[in-house]
């Protein structure tokens, strides 16, 4: 109801963010879109190999972009993107775009730009790609030891995984009403964290111009208690042991 109260004679296409790496519920914004004559652009930087009801993402909506900017899941040593689409069109248009509009060499449709990534960057990829599941696989078991020994604390709210969704968890974003002291607090015991994300689309100077002042309604309600807790294939048992030790701590919890 929330999407369908801002669709507009303007609106040509609803964006899916898979933010965190918890994939979006697909099935009613394809069902608005197809009502309404829309496209489907799913946002997947945060998102390698997640799945929506046991379909992986980046493959659901009519295109999809994926990041893989070296903090990502899957990253490259520097700056690099995809594209994926299953229309034969727009994987054209897309390419055209990336290559200058170009058709054929010296041949330019329209002028398009340089979006081309370079060799290096895809050896690297093409490298990491292969391990990817057993990252990811790594991720999900330091997620799951976050929710199991952080359940059931006062003042803590944990991150929500759907039943229908395969969460990759590229940030473990908690909240709480505390946020900037228990941050110091971990800060003082070695344990760095993030703030994903300080300042939301609509504050950005940027996108003033939309002129959407409820656009961040929630984020606005939630801002100052997101806190991003270490993530990732690197993190040990030993680590992560830590961090649940530490936080129990600051909240006057025993570690079981």
């Amino acid at each position: 109801d929330a999407v369908t109260a801002k669709l507009s004679r303007n609106t040509a296409a609803i964006i899916a963010v898979h933010l965190y790496g918890h994939p979006c519920d697909m099935d009613p914004l394809m069902n608005i879109c197809r009502a309404n004559g829309l496209k489907l652009i799913e946002d997947c930087a945060q998102a390698h190999g997640a799945e929506y009801k046991g379909r992986r993402i980046g493959g659901i909506g009519d295109i999809a972009a994926f990041s893989f900017y070296p903090g990502k899941n899957l990253g490259a040593y520097g700056d690099a993107g995809a594209i994926t689409t299953q229309d034969e069109e727009l994987a054209l248009r897309a390419r055209k775009i990336a290559n200058h509009g170009r058709i054929a060499k010296y041949d330019h449709e329209f002028e398009g730009r340089n979006s081309r990534m370079d060799g290096l960057q895809a050896a690297i990829l093409n490298v990491k790609l292969s391990r990817l599941e057993e990252w990811t696989a790594r991720r999900i078991q330091v997620a799951d030891y976050y929710l199991q020994h952080l359940a059931g604390i006062s003042g803590l709210i944990l991150p929500e995984r759907k039943a229908w969704a395969r969460q990759v968890y590229h940030l473990f974003v908690i909240r709480t009403q505390r946020r900037d002291a228990l941050k110091a607090f971990l800060a003082e015991q070695g344990i760095e964290t993030g703030i994903h994300y300080p300042i939301a689309l609509p504050k950005l100077a940027a996108y003033a111009y939309l002129g959407a002042p409820d656009a961040g309604a929630f984020y606005n309600q939630t801002d100052s208690m997101l806190l991003s807790l270490p993530i990732g294939e690197h993190i040990a048992d030993e680590q992560a042991g830590r961090v649940v030790a530490a936080i129990r701590e600051f909240f006057g919890q025993e570690t079981p």
